[in-house]
């Protein structure tokens, strides 16, 4: 499989075309030619890039959890104490869900994993391994520190914030409401928070 980092300037417009297409319809919801249509060029040029769409969406997925990734360094640095690392994190949903109601790309994917190819259902998995080791490093320390109550484990704490954020685009969109995750995110802590 292709990584992110090696794939030429076309084929980062394909990977960032197809992004935005996963991120409205999912997998199963857009084809090559919405993605030629886009990029502006010919089908035939995509399948150069990516012979696949399973190897296409594996990479979009690869990419955005690398981002994502990046984004928790960036929340670590800039945030010492965990409810503000948390409110940060509630943000980067939020940035998401505010263009066009879109959802995260790992979210949305893994509502079809029983029908995605396995190469790409492993890069979502990393995608909420990472998440999930994150916040539960947060939530422990906010809880070392007595900020965060200590009634639940950092784990669970850590997969139901998640689990609300991701859940809250997926309502927000189903009910055509602009308020997004932040807001959940922000219900959520004040339940939490010492």
């Amino acid at each position: 499989m292709k990584h992110f980092a090696d794939i030429s300037p076309t084929a980062e417009r394909v990977v960032d075309a197809a992004e935005g297409l996963v991120q409205l319809h999912g997998y199963n919801g857009f084809s090559y030619d919405d993605v030629a249509r886009l990029v502006g060029i010919k089908k035939p040029s995509i399948h150069h890039h990516f012979p696949k769409k399973e190897e296409l969406v594996a990479v979009i997925a690869q990419r955005y959890t690398h981002r994502f990734r990046e984004e928790l360094l960036r929340i670590d640095q800039q945030h010492a104490r965990a409810p503000q690392r948390l409110t940060a994190y509630a943000a980067l949903f939020e940035r998401t869900y505010a263009s066009d109601r879109r959802l995260c790309v790992c979210g949305i994917l893994s509502a079809e994993s029983d029908s995605l190819p396995d190469v790409v259902t492993d890069e979502v998995a990393q995608f909420f391994k990472v998440n999930l080791d994150w916040l539960t490093g947060v939530v422990a320390e906010g809880q070392r520190a007595a900020l965060i109550r200590a009634g639940a484990g950092a784990a669970e704490l850590a997969e139901a914030f998640l689990c609300a954020l991701e859940g809250a685009m997926v309502v927000g969109r189903g009910m055509r409401s602009a308020r997004g995750p932040a807001r959940v995110g922000k219900t959520f802590l004040a339940t939490v928070l010492a």
